[in-house]
């Protein structure tokens, strides 16, 4: 099934949790100086228009990013030092305007905190999506492949470079996109056992991520950090919260992620509750 598109549920506050993750654990990376081949499994279109016809449709964007945005704008002392490299990003890319009508998809904060010694692997199926994403792309040094991301990654690991850091996050639209993607993490990780690998999975009424959860595990990956959060006042059905898998999370990432969405929990931003625990240890 290819129709899914990201565009409706871009700055969400699912993405909002993902994109933390996301340029924390890379940022941590960056402290040691040598190269890190990142890869995004699911990479969408790079960058989304929050006042397209799409964003505004569902409004999902009013409920996670511009909510954090106000409160950058309003209390920023309140939120975690943690999250100032993310707004100063998103004042860059919005050229400093106090509206925020541009939202930055993995792939672009990827390439916003990207070393020149790291390299940047997208792959994107979807036939709409990929195209805009080769546009994104243009003559920079991103390698886009317009082809299934969890064979993709398989088919690149190792990589060349001597650190490796991986983003999946798929849309789950067919049921085995859970159990595809415990078997992905568990056939990478025996490829790469020192990489870092951030996996995305939505919540639901329907507990199907269950199935990814116990998959993992049951197989060989050691070192797994689970965080999720749960909307305080959830819908009847369809997604009720967010979670990330963390596998071999740098040193102190489970503080400082658990400070960042700490400080966005409340009523005044996201109004979510936020655990974090470990779902496999060492």
């Amino acid at each position: 099934m290819l129709s899914y598109l990201h565009g409706f549920h871009a700055g969400n506050f699912a993405d909002i949790q993902k994109h933390a993750a996301q340029v924390l654990a890379l940022r941590m990376l960056q402290i040691k100086p040598s190269g890190i081949a990142c890869f995004d499994t699911h990479a969408g279109s790079a960058l989304y228009d929050l006042r397209s016809e799409r964003a505004l449709k569902t409004g999902e964007a009013e409920q996670g990013v511009q909510k954090l945005w106000k409160l950058a704008g309003e209390q920023a002392s309140s939120l975690a030092e943690d999250w100032q490299p993310l707004i100063t990003a998103l004042a860059d890319i919005n050229r400093g305007r106090p509206t925020l009508d541009r939202y930055p998809g993995s792939p672009e904060w990827f390439r916003r905190f990207r070393r020149s010694q790291d390299s940047l692997t997208a792959f994107e199926l979807h036939p709409t999506e990929g195209r805009h994403l080769e546009d994104w792309a243009g003559q920079g040094k991103v390698r886009v492949f317009r082809e299934d991301g969890l064979r993709g990654l398989l088919r690149q690991l190792p990589p060349r470079l001597p650190r490796l850091f991986v983003l999946i996050d798929p849309s789950y639209e067919v049921k085995s996109d859970y159990r595809a993607v415990a078997d992905t993490l568990a056939s990478a990780w025996r490829k790469c056992r020192h990489g870092v690998y951030l996996v995305w999975y939505p919540i639901l009424t329907s507990g199907l991520e269950q199935t990814l959860k116990q998959a993992v595990v049951d197989g060989p990956v050691s070192r797994v950090l689970c965080s999720e959060i749960h909307l305080k006042c959830p819908p009847d059905r369809g997604m009720v919260g967010s979670g990330m898998l963390v596998v071999n999370p740098p040193w102190g990432f489970d503080e400082r992620l658990a400070a960042m969405l700490a400080s966005v929990s409340g009523d005044d931003c996201l109004a979510v509750t936020a655990s974090l625990d470990w779902l496999v240890p060492e």
